[in-house]
């Protein structure tokens, strides 16, 4: 009997060890799948950089609302375009310019003026190549006297801009290709349309302060001509983008799937007539041609005109937000750190842009503790649901503005809806990818605090229709946790919809991309 009690003691004991053992061990399974995914990328962070940067380039981020297109471009491709379009290249100051001529030969080559070489001269001089690379990006660069990283930067689209504009459809393809690898579904890329006619217009009429009285004179002398220019053009990229893309075809491009809206965005660093008849342009555009969804300006914010006419600008907007209520804007504002401009210079630009220019989204936003009364301005953007576009990378370029430095731990204190953006791709040298890693790593964010972003992101989105998660406008922060509406009792993301959610969703491109990210996250976390 004793011997019979000891087999069952020992045999408990046993089971509990077992029971302890099985317990300790990892349970791969454990918690739901966003809990499990979160685990695995605090796993991932905790190992080293390369592992986090794998873990975050698959994870479905959304959109990227902050993205010049021709920035987003990187050095490689405008060598090799500035040698097909038969470009030279001045080898100290990596300026493209056109050729004098072309020769009759077959191919033809470029005849280029005293001092100046054939841009495809690169191609077979490796040494030239690498500092075209570097003269058209950041790469390895470093600020000495007379050069610093802001002048650097804005420096290098004059270099390549020479590149023939044919070659648009294959910078779409560039960056939408991307966007793909990286699991980023939608991507509002800013460009310029051809604005010499309207240009010219201003320069011809005048400046005149009575906005109003300007802006008729600018239509009645034909600037609506623009708009069909810029379909036309925007039309043709989107279509070679999709040829190279095989968009349609069984041996489709994963990029087919990204999808793509555009802002028209201002030059303002140009006499007030000059901006202004391109700003008219722009909203006239954006009121008549689909893909393009809003309005942005643009340039050095620190520049000498740019600060001199910042509230002008903002007038002209204030103006134009009235006679076309219904195109969006978002505005560059508080791109700025402290000795770039003088004192008052930090002061109102944020303000400005979201009371008289009636911004939705704000482009930087980093000197906002600088302006006045800042607390009050950052619950001002919050109660607005004024998005502010984060970008870390150039931030660190441009202004030398990283870590604590940067507000964008401040903006989330209070509530204010923001995004990460990768801004100028290209010459950068990023991804979207390195956007999050840096955030990750800088302020110890977690994965719901990505998935939190990623979903801001397409909330504070162009696109037509109503949102997905019509709640988040009821409450400041936002938190997108419970569909409501018609696809309230729907599973979010599920390919199986009601008949109402089904038709919400047909009425909505919205809330059709909105969809698609839940059904993105579904399928990343499932992996964990």
């Amino acid at each position: 009997m004793a011997h019979f009690r000891g087999f069952v003691l020992l045999a408990a004991a046993l089971a509990t060890l077992f029971a302890n053992t099985v317990a300790a061990l990892p349970n791969t399974k454990a918690g739901t799948a966003e809990q499990r995914a979160s685990k695995a990328m605090l796993d991932a962070q905790r190992s080293s950089p390369l592992d986090l940067h794998a873990f975050l380039e698959k994870m479905p981020k959304g959109g990227d609302l902050h993205n010049h297109l021709t920035g987003a471009i990187f050095a490689e491709t405008w060598i090799a375009e500035s040698a097909a379009d038969h470009l030279c290249v001045n080898p100290t100051t990596y300026v493209l310019t056109k050729p004098d001529s072309l020769t009759r030969t077959a191919p033809p080559q470029a005849v280029c003026p005293a001092g100046e070489v054939a841009a495809a001269s690169a191609l077979d001089n490796p040494d030239l190549y690498s500092r075209m690379v570097d003269a058209y990006s950041m790469r390895g660069f470093v600020a000495r006297q007379g050069d610093s990283g802001h002048d650097h930067f804005f420096n290098s689209f004059g270099k390549f801009h020479s590149v023939s504009d044919s070659h648009e459809g294959a910078w779409l393809d560039e960056v939408a290709s991307e966007a793909a690898s990286e699991n980023v579904q939608y991507l509002e890329l800013m460009t310029t349309p051809d604005f010499g006619h309207g240009a010219a217009l201003g320069v011809k009429l005048g400046w005149d302060p009575d906005l109003e009285q300007f802006r008729r004179q600018l239509l009645a002398h034909g600037l609506r001509t623009g708009v069909a220019e810029a379909r036309k053009a925007l039309s043709g990229a989107e279509t070679n983008r999709r040829k190279i893309e095989h968009c349609g075809a069984p041996d489709a491009a994963p990029a087919c799937k990204v999808q793509m809206r555009f802002l028209f965005q201002v030059l303002r660093g140009f006499p007030p007539q000059h901006v202004f008849a391109q700003m008219v342009l722009g909203f006239e555009i954006a009121s008549a041609v689909p893909q393009v969804v809003g309005v942005n300006i643009v340039m050095p914010e620190d520049g000498a005109i740019a600060m001199r006419d910042y509230r002008l600008h903002m007038q002209m907007f204030d103006l134009l937000h009235r006679d076309y209520p219904r195109v969006h804007i978002s505005l560059h504002a508080g791109e700025l750190a402290p000795g770039l401009v003088p004192p008052p210079g930090l002061r109102f630009h944020i303000r400005q842009a979201v009371e008289a220019g009636h911004a939705q989204r704000i482009g930087h936003g980093v000197d906002v503790m600088y302006e006045e009364h800042p607390h009050a301005l950052l619950r001002e953007l919050a109660r607005k649901h004024v998005l502010v576009e984060i970008n870390l990378t150039s931030n660190a370029e441009i202004l030398g503005v990283t870590g604590a430095q940067h507000p964008f731990p401040i903006y989330r204190r209070y509530g204010v809806p923001v995004a990460l953006s990768s801004d100028d791709a290209g010459v950068s040298r990023i991804t979207l990818t390195h956007e999050y890693a840096r955030a990750v790593e800088t302020y110890h964010l977690r994965y719901e605090d990505l998935k939190q972003m990623a979903r801001a992101s397409l909330e504070h989105s162009f696109l037509p229709g109503a949102s997905l998660w019509p709640s988040a406008e009821n409450f400041t922060p936002e938190r997108f946790t419970r569909i409501a509406g018609v696809c309230a009792h729907d599973e979010p993301g599920s390919p199986q919809t009601s008949p109402g959610c089904r038709s919400y969703l047909a009425g909505s491109e919205k809330a059709r991309q909105q969809w698609d990210l839940e059904a993105r996250f579904h399928t990343f976390e499932s992996r964990y």
